[in-house]
């Protein structure tokens, strides 16, 4: 729970923790730095018995050079274990531990563990914990979090919680920059030292001109200066980091020539922003990047509420026939969304009812910053909280 000026937030990711802990031994809530999850843990800690731990303090990490000797000491309680990829020694001694409470019949919730890399992290906890770990990812702050009065706020100062509830604009842009600046000087290099800050800033600059663009990997390169193998390893970063999200084209047998590319999107409208110097909404109006910031701004919230199980691609093919984003929550059933940023012509293009039979779209949808609903030859046209609260009714 956030609280500032009166307002308090209650992250929706709270109580879905909660109940895998009920049903898992330990929990994994991954997500970038700076988004949460030390407060969400903390609170879930005030309702039971617990003991934190905060593995990048050096003497905490020094005290888990013998972590069965430590975690000895609770094993009543919820061990909270943050930042814990760093030291992943620790995950062989989690899994004999969960293996012995299991044996003594001690039930789940033991441990509550908190990663910034996601690949990172479940590549060392598949290894040891395989059947013994849930997964949750905790997103940027989202519309129903916040409230949807107005989604403007929440758009160009982004969802990490300290920008938005910072007490002015001049304030949240300059926690951005701040938090752009560590992690180029601190956190990147933590992962992987070969990454020049300086050529990594370029990049992250560029991605968020080029934002919801076709990635062009040999066009970035030459930009840079680099190779292609460097320009993925860095790519590969920051989509582990949490930071870039590489959204998939869909690739099934339609019968037309399709695009191959991911798109790129920087995660967080806020640090798009930040990156291009953006300090306010007339500046924002009036930049080329505000079409494509709304749709990344759109597409993140949705996601953060989607069911974990159901894919996410965009749609497009050579034709001109194309889907902002495509949820297939199996073979058989597919929802089409297109994004628009204003309130006028709101009603779906040709193309879009084109893909739409293209896919076999069970539902279409188009999610537009107005608040009346309606529907227009068979395809709702909804705000974005509703599209939200439609996917977070779906079991």
């Amino acid at each position: 729970m956030y609280y500032l000026q009166g307002m308090n937030i209650e992250r929706l990711a709270q109580s879905d923790v909660h109940d895998l802990l009920l049903d898992q031994s330990a929990v994994a809530i991954l997500g970038p730095r700076q988004v949460g999850k030390t407060t969400l843990a903390l609170d879930l800690a005030q309702r039971l018995p617990s003991m934190y731990f905060d593995l990048e303090d050096p003497a905490i990490a020094t005290l888990f050079r013998e972590p069965r000797a430590v975690l000895a000491q609770y094993q009543d309680q919820l061990v909270i274990l943050d930042e814990v990829q760093r030291t992943p020694g620790l995950f062989d001694d989690l899994r004999g531990i969960i293996d012995l409470y299991r044996r003594e019949g001690r039930g789940n919730g033991h441990f509550l563990l908190l990663g910034s890399a996601s690949v990172e992290l479940i590549r060392k906890t598949s290894e040891s914990l395989a059947g013994r770990i849930a997964y949750r990812e905790l997103f940027a702050l989202n519309l129903l979090e916040t409230g949807e009065k107005s989604v403007t706020p929440l758009w160009l100062r982004g969802g990490f919680p300290r920008s938005y509830l910072a007490r002015s604009e001049r304030s949240s842009l300059q926690w951005r920059r701040d938090f752009i600046l560590t992690y180029l000087e601190r956190d990147i290099p933590a992962f992987d030292a070969r990454t020049p800050s300086e050529t990594l800033r370029r990049l992250w600059t560029m991605l968020a001109h080029g934002q919801g663009a076709l990635l062009n990997v040999s066009g970035l390169a030459a930009s840079l200066g680099i190779d292609v193998r460097t320009v993925n390893r860095y790519l590969d970063l920051l989509v582990d980091l949490l930071l870039v999200r590489r959204l998939p084209p869909w690739s099934g047998n339609v019968g037309k020539r399709l695009v191959k590319s991911p798109k790129l999107y920087l995660r967080d409208s806020g640090i798009v922003h930040a990156l291009l110097g953006i300090a306010d909404l007339d500046g924002l109006l009036a930049h080329p990047v505000v079409g494509a910031s709304w749709e990344g701004f759109v597409i993140e919230n949705i996601l953060s509420v989607t069911p974990t199980w159901v894919q996410a691609f965009f749609y497009r093919t050579s034709g001109g026939a194309e889907i902002d984003l495509v949820l297939e929550f199996n073979p058989e059933e597919r929802w089409v969304i297109e994004i628009k940023r204003t309130a006028r012509n709101v009603t779906p293009r040709k193309g879009f009812y084109n893909a739409f039979t293209d896919l076999g779209a069970s539902r279409g949808f188009v999610v537009y910053p107005g608040s009346h609903q309606f529907e227009h030859n068979g395809v709702q046209v909804v705000s974005v909280g509703e599209m939200m609260r439609n996917l977070k009714n779906v079991v």
